[in-house]
Parts: structure tokens; sequence; C-alpha cells
């Protein structure tokens, strides 16, 4: 059996991955116990390192995409387990259950979660209310006084409606239940895992010859703690399965997926930008456009019943509303300058419902000029960008510039970077770093009076976060002029290439005179993945 691609036969054609189902021969694999040394240490209780003669792929039932689940499905207990002491109850001195949140547990275990709040905030609380229907009055009786509705996209605003009313009908058929609210977290922790093994699955077929980058995804920190923060695993597994249609030559599924993810969360729908560009740059516009077609159709068919009836249509521009009238979040650049500097901010004196109408023009054209210089980088590379490092571009941009970064977007970035940078010593440092963000501001909530951290320490531990993911997009830009570099190319061409596999290479913008030129070697001169170094990956 040859020991490395350069030592097979050179009539032997190159497989297509994007179809190809059956299980990788030993030359097509990359073995994480060859080529990282982290992955060399962990496998030494079970017998270390792969052997260069060893069978694979001969165990019938733990397959390695079956192992990777079953990390993925150890982590998600782990992250319920972290939330559980905020669903407890008990029963006060007038005999009546209620969830125990005194001493500010949900801050001081760290363990709290929008899920539990919204139950009632959203009104789902409420056999007959629906969301975007119903609404309510917050600050009444106040100057400040204002109407509100359901605040999240359809899909995910649909999904707690859902779940709301499944908890509801356990606790009235099945006695000796928790609090209705305690179910409903649980009925939702359970979809929201279901979504997050979808994320790991695409994620490990998507990778196919280097699978085992999945188990990161799998096992990331970020998991732990903000799988059930929030509902954001649903647009992750939208945005991982288009992604995987795409890689599967399916455009049009790949864009009615990434849609169905837009209308939950906003993210999926960035993903579009980088990937009409490389179809612009490969002559195959038509698939992107309708991918790009497929994704708007699939978002306007889910919105439409909501934003078209008469009823509701207040209640759908809810979403919108918010998101351009609340000012920067403290988990953003802009609160760390207003903090540290005493600086009043780009909107000063606003008043409720007054929208921060300068900061909200500086975020959108930071962002867009960070997607202009991504497109650039698009169409000058030298070889070809893959989409899994633009999208991780696209997105980290996004989160940057914002004026919003929720702990749990994050997530959003995970089975990205692992698919464009699938260094496992550096992304598994940022994944505890942004984890470790939530420390400090879960003590910062609970407030110095209250035995709580001052503030610098939170904005401190933003700081760091930020600055690992700039760090993680350097080398991204790195790899992408440098692609001799990249890891992924080392062993294959782009796994999300899709219909781009066969297409033609077009450097749009020319780099500059005298710049110079890294084109992409052959595989067989990029050199057989067992035989390198640690200090090489």
């Amino acid at each position: 059996m040859p020991s490395s691609p350069a030592e097979l036969p050179a009539e032997a054609p190159e497989k297509d991955l994007s179809e190809e189902t059956d299980s990788l021969t030993h030359e097509e694999r990359v073995a994480p116990t060859w080529t990282e040394s982290l992955a060399r240490g962990l496998s030494r209780p079970f017998g270390g390192p792969l052997g260069e003669h060893a069978q694979i792929g001969r165990n019938y039932f733990w397959t390695a995409l079956r192992v990777i689940l079953m990390l993925a499905v150890v982590t998600l207990l782990l992250g319920w387990v972290q939330k559980s002491p905020c669903i407890q109850q008990y029963t006060d001195d007038k005999g009546v259950v209620q969830l125990d949140w005194r001493g500010s547990k949900q801050f001081t275990a760290l363990c709290y979660s929008d899920t539990v709040p919204l139950y009632t905030a959203e009104r789902l609380d409420q056999r007959g209310a629906f969301p975007y229907i119903t609404s309510w009055k917050d600050d009444e009786g106040k100057p400040t006084e204002h109407v509100r509705y359901m605040e999240y996209p359809v899909v995910t605003g649909v999904f707690m409606w859902l779940n709301a009313r499944v908890a509801q009908g356990l606790v009235a058929l099945i006695p000796g239940l928790p609090m209705t609210v305690i179910v409903f977290f649980d009925v939702t922790a359970f979809w929201l895992a279901v979504a997050w093994l979808v994320t790991v699955f695409s994620v490990a077929r998507i990778a196919r010859r280097r699978i085992w980058d999945a188990a990161i995804v799998a096992v990331s920190p970020l998991v732990i703690v903000h799988a059930f923060t929030n509902f954001d695993t649903i647009a992750t597994a939208f945005a991982t399965a288009g992604l995987l249609a795409w890689a599967r030559k399916k455009p049009a599924l790949a864009g009615v997926l990434l849609g169905l993810g837009g209308a939950a969360k906003l993210y999926p729908l960035f993903l579009l930008g980088p990937l009409l560009l490389l179809c612009w740059r490969s002559n195959r516009i038509k698939a992107g456009l309708t991918t790009t077609a497929a994704a708007i159709g699939a978002w306007a068919l889910v919105n439409a019943p909501i934003a078209l009836n008469p009823a509701s249509q207040t209640g759908w521009r809810e979403f919108f509303r918010l998101n351009t009238e609340r000012n920067a979040d403290p988990d953003t650049l802009y609160n760390v300058l207003v903090q540290w500097t005493g600086w009043q901010g780009f909107d000063p004196g606003l008043t409720q419902g007054q929208p921060p109408t300068v900061l909200n023009t500086v975020s959108s054209v930071l962002f867009l000029v960070c997607c202009a210089g991504i497109a650039y980088v698009t169409l000058s590379a030298p070889t070809r960008p893959r989409l899994a490092q633009l999208g991780f571009l696209v997105v980290a941009a996004f989160l940057l510039t914002n004026k919003v970064w929720s702990p749990q977007y994050s997530l959003w970035l995970v089975p990205l970077a692992v698919l464009a940078l699938p260094r496992w010593k550096l992304l598994l440092a940022w994944m505890a770093v942004d984890a470790l963000v939530w420390v400090p501001r879960m003590y910062f909530y609970l407030g110095t009076d209250n035995k709580g951290l001052p503030i610098d320490w939170f904005l401190g531990a933003v700081l760091l976060r930020d600055a690992a993911v700039i760090t993680l997009c350097v080398l991204i830009l790195k790899e992408i002029y440098h692609p001799e570099r990249d890891l992924v190319r080392m062993a294959g061409d782009d796994p999300l290439a899709g219909v781009l596999a066969d297409a033609p290479d077009r450097q749009l913008i020319k780099p500059s005179r005298g710049a110079p030129s890294h084109r992409m070697r052959s595989r067989s001169d990029a050199g057989d993945h067992r035989s390198r170094t640690p200090d090489a990956v």
C-alpha cells in the first residue's frame, strides 16, 4: 500500500469527495495523531498514535463520525449540567412553588439562560397567546411606557412558542413534573442539542479527509457554556447544513437551508456574499445566483404569513425595531471605549425609543468596509480562497464591528473556524478564552455591592476575546495569500468547493507590481501529512 499521495499511480483519478460516501482509503485520510501534538498526547491512554500499517475503518459501529457525535452528546450533557442550577424549584413560605433564583443564583452559579426569563417575558406562558400577535406594555404607567411584541425572528419565535405548548401539554398530562418553565427549558434544550448535533454532523461530512477536525466542534468549551444560553444552535444547524448541501453540489437546497437559517438568526445570510464572489471568480455565477434566489425565497416564504398578516405585521417588525433602537451592548468595543475613556458615545442623551443613528451608521459603514476588503481578498488571492475562510472573515467582521455581540453569538464562529483554520491548539485556546468571558460577565452583573466584580475585569476579558478573533482572521488571511501553508489544501482541494471544484480559477484583481505571487504547490510537492513535524501544523 502506498504511504503517501505522491506514491499513487499517476493514472489514478482523484475522487470526487462531494459525492463519495464510501469510506476513505488509507492514503486519503489525515490522521490527527500524526499531525496534531494535542491529539497525539490524548491518544496515549487509548494505545497511542495510529500505527503506520494500522487497519482503518474496520470497526463496524465505532466509526469516526459516531465517536465525534458521542463526544458532542457528552459535551451537550455538560452544558445542561452547567445550566441546571438555574432550573431548580422550591416552595416558599406561602406554599407556592417558585423558581429558585434566590441570592442571584443565575449569576453566582454562572447558569443564566435567556430561555428561563423569556418564557414569561415573551408571554409564552399565556395559553392563548401567539408570537407577533400578542402584545404587552413595558414600563406600564411610567413616561417610558411602550408596547412590546415577540423580539425574535420568525423561525426562532415560532420555535419558542411550540416548545412552550409542548411543555404545557406535558405538565398537564404527566403528574409530578416540575414547574412548566423548567419543562420548557428542558424541551428547548433537547431540540437545541439536536441542532448542535446537526452542526457537528455537517462539519464532519464537509471535512471528509480531516473528519476528526469536527471533534473540536463537538468538544468546544463554548458549547458547554452557550449551547443553552439562547437559541443560536438552530441557526448554526441551518448554516452548516446549507454549506454541506453546497459541497454536495446542490445549490438550490443550500440556498433554502441558508434562507431558513436567516429566518432564525441573521448571520447565515452573510455567507451568500463570499459564495457569490467565489462563483464570479470561477465563472459559475449561475450557481451562486441560484443559491441566493433560493435563500431569499425561503426566507420570504417563512416570513410572509407573519409579515403580510395585518394582525401580526407590527409584531413582525419588532425584531428590526429593537435592533435599530438598542444602544451598544456591554460586550462590544464601543462600550469598552465609553467605559474606559469617559466618552459619551456617538449618540449621547438618547430618550426612550430614540435610535442611536450615528452608532448605527458607524457600525454599518465599518462592516461594509470590512466586506469590501474581504471582496478584494477574494478576487486578488493567487489561488481561489476557500469558502469557509471567507465565511469566517465575514461573520467575524460583523461581530467585531456590530453594536451587539451577545455571548452566544460566538457559537456562529465555531464551525466556520474549524473548517477555515483547523489548528487544534489555537482554536481551543480561542474557544477557552471566549467561554471564560462568561465568568466576569456574570459577576459584573451581580454588582460590586453584592460581591461582584468591577466592570474592568469584564471589559478586559472582552478585549482578550476580540484580540483572539482578530488573530484568527490574520492567520486566515496569511493562508489565503500563502495557500501552501493551508492544512486543508495539503490534504486536497477545498471540501466546500461544490460546483466550483472543476471550475477555472481567475485572478480578477492582479497584485501590485512587484508583489510576490504564492501559487499553490501540487499535492505531491506539499509532502506526506504523516511526515510533517508538530511545528509544521
